[in-house]
């Protein structure tokens, strides 16, 4: 004889909704992170981009250094038709490096009195300005660089600022504004490109001399970089980056303990 004795078995049905539902919201909370990251590496790589600025591969005093140009966007939206290029006063001349997406000209300007160079020759005119000019308009989401090169001054611990006037389709960028002594370049509206000059490295032509300038050297070339950094650019830059690295690493947590919380079948 048989007779129907209840199951003592406990349900798992509550225990494997509430897996469910822990793991959704693990799964949500990774989504979520990782959006974020995104968003912020985006935001650190738009500051770290957004301004014209130019970067030497030199910049020892009388060493001739190559300076790129760097144009990563154009004025709201616009495309870039033209960049014009002025240079400091302490330079006479610049020679621009070919681009087959631009056509190049030069501006020259009378000098009050004749200048002596220091190989001795005398100039009576300078090259003001360089004009790049775009033979097809350059897309406002994408980026070019232009090259020039120059005998940098014996101006060691000044910085050369080189005003920049983008001009697009519909509207223009003065990238003009010099910082006051002492103030952040990235604190301003529309900064002119700067590269500082650094002391020349064994201009004496004794080794000993040469090492003991390596360090300052060192040093300055940080400091140019800092300053011919763009646009963008440098502190909001760098925490943006950070702050995605973080967020990877966070999302990667949130991500294992998800898959190690499921529950087995």
């Amino acid at each position: 004889m048989t007779s129907d004795v209840p199951s003592s078995a406990p349900s798992t049905a509550p225990f494997a909704s509430s897996g469910t539902k822990t793991g959704r919201t693990r799964t949500r909370r990774t989504t979520l992170i990782a959006a974020a990251t995104a968003a912020l590496m985006t935001f650190g790589l738009g500051a770290a981009s957004a301004h014209v600025s130019v970067t030497p591969d030199k910049t020892a005093a009388n060493s001739y250094s190559l300076l790129t140009f760097s144009v990563g966007h154009g004025c709201d939206g616009s495309a870039t038709t033209s960049l014009a290029i002025s240079l400091p006063n302490e330079l006479v001349d610049a020679t621009p490096t070919v681009n087959p997406n631009w056509t190049i000209s030069k501006v020259t300007e009378k000098l009050a009195e004749p200048r002596t160079l220091a190989n001795g020759s005398s100039v009576t005119e300078r090259t003001s300005q360089i004009v790049y000019t775009a033979k097809t308009p350059l897309d406002p989401h994408q980026r070019d660089a232009v090259v020039l090169s120059v005998q940098l001054p014996d101006a060691a611990g000044k910085t050369l600022y080189f005003p920049t006037l983008q001009t697009c389709e519909v509207g223009q960028t003065n990238w003009a504004a010099i910082p006051a002594d002492g103030q952040d370049p990235e604190s301003i509206k529309d900064p002119a490109p700067g590269v500082a000059v650094s002391g020349a490295v064994g201009a004496s032509g004794d080794p000993g001399a040469s090492q003991e300038a390596a360090p300052a050297q060192a040093v300055a070339d940080q400091a140019s970089a800092n300053v011919a950094a763009p646009a963008g650019s440098t502190a909001p830059g760098w925490i943006g980056l950070v702050a995605g690295l973080l967020g990877l690493v966070l999302g990667g947590v949130a991500l294992a303990r998800t898959r190690g919380g499921r529950p087995k079948a």
